[in-house]
């Protein structure tokens, strides 16, 4: 390239032709931290009409990114926006759950408003139910942007097609993954470095399940790898800590690595210890 006029005029001619604008990764963060903050936060909850308000500028916002993703007009856009808007208050309800879940489950915590206010697993849950949302109503690009974008702020990486029941709680949560055909049931917990994936990464699986269900009441510790569609933990199993399952296993399983830690007092060491770094 001669001058940066040549390298402009490349790019325009060969740019690839898109069916639908893809929103900017600015808008989708920015419709997230607008529902954070009308369901939770104290910024637009003063009164009712700052309630309104708030609601008013989603809703505008939104309805523009969907009319842009799905490349339709503005009557099938409204239409959209206003089922995704007839979600919000029962995914506000499950919400509550999941939040008073985590409270319940963690004695490191004190209140609700704690859970809510600063845990990331509480935040990668709101966003998620936001997505799916959305996702169910089969709108391209926005929900997964969404799910980036917790999973930027997080370290948990929930594919917004994942079917989760509630209450439901991630704990610590850094390194959590959850697929998109995964069906978890109510009470699951969750703890950090969780893979819930599929066996093979294939193209031609892509319309199949996936990966595993996790049924009710059911812990899984940090570290366990659970995979395949047909793979199934029954409910109210316990999944210990870098466990790797690719089967089903029955309800009340405790399943448990079977490495064993050995403690010595003695400063004579009896086998010889290759440190390699």
């Amino acid at each position: 390239m001669e001058s940066l006029e040549e390298f402009a005029q490349f790019i325009y001619k060969t740019k690839r032709n898109s069916l639908a604008i893809i929103p900017e990764r600015s808008h989708a963060e920015r419709i997230i931290d607008k529902l954070m903050t009308l369901l939770f936060g104290q910024g637009c909850s003063k009164n009712e009409f700052m309630i309104t308000s708030c609601l008013d500028s989603v809703r505008k916002e939104l309805c523009s990114l969907i009319k842009d993703c799905c490349k339709t007009d503005d009557a099938k856009a409204e239409s959209m926006t206003n089922a995704f808007f007839d979600t919000l208050i029962p995914v506000y309800n499950l919400l509550l759950e999941d939040a008073s879940f985590i409270e319940a489950s963690d004695p490191a915590t004190n209140s609700m408003d704690e859970v809510i206010i600063t845990y990331p697993g509480f935040y990668a849950i709101a966003v998620h139910r936001f997505a799916h949302e959305l996702y169910k109503l089969n709108i391209p690009y926005l929900p997964r942007l969404m799910s980036e974008y917790a999973h930027s702020r997080t370290g948990i990486d929930i594919h917004p097609g994942a079917t989760i029941g509630s209450p439901f709680a991630i704990d610590h949560g850094t390194g959590v993954v959850i697929g998109e055909t995964c069906i978890i049931g109510k009470e699951v917990k969750v703890y950090q470095g969780v893979t819930l994936g599929a066996l093979a990464v294939e193209k031609s699986h892509a319309s199949k399940k996936r990966h595993p269900t996790i049924s009710d009441g059911v812990v899984l510790y940090a570290g366990c790898t659970i995979l395949g569609g047909h793979t199934e933990i029954g409910h109210h199993s316990i999944i210990g800590g870098n466990v790797w399952l690719t089967t089903s296993v029955a309800p009340f399983s405790v399943v448990m690595n079977t490495a064993r830690n050995r403690i010595q007092n003695s400063p004579l060491i009896d086998e010889t210890i290759d440190w390699v770094i």
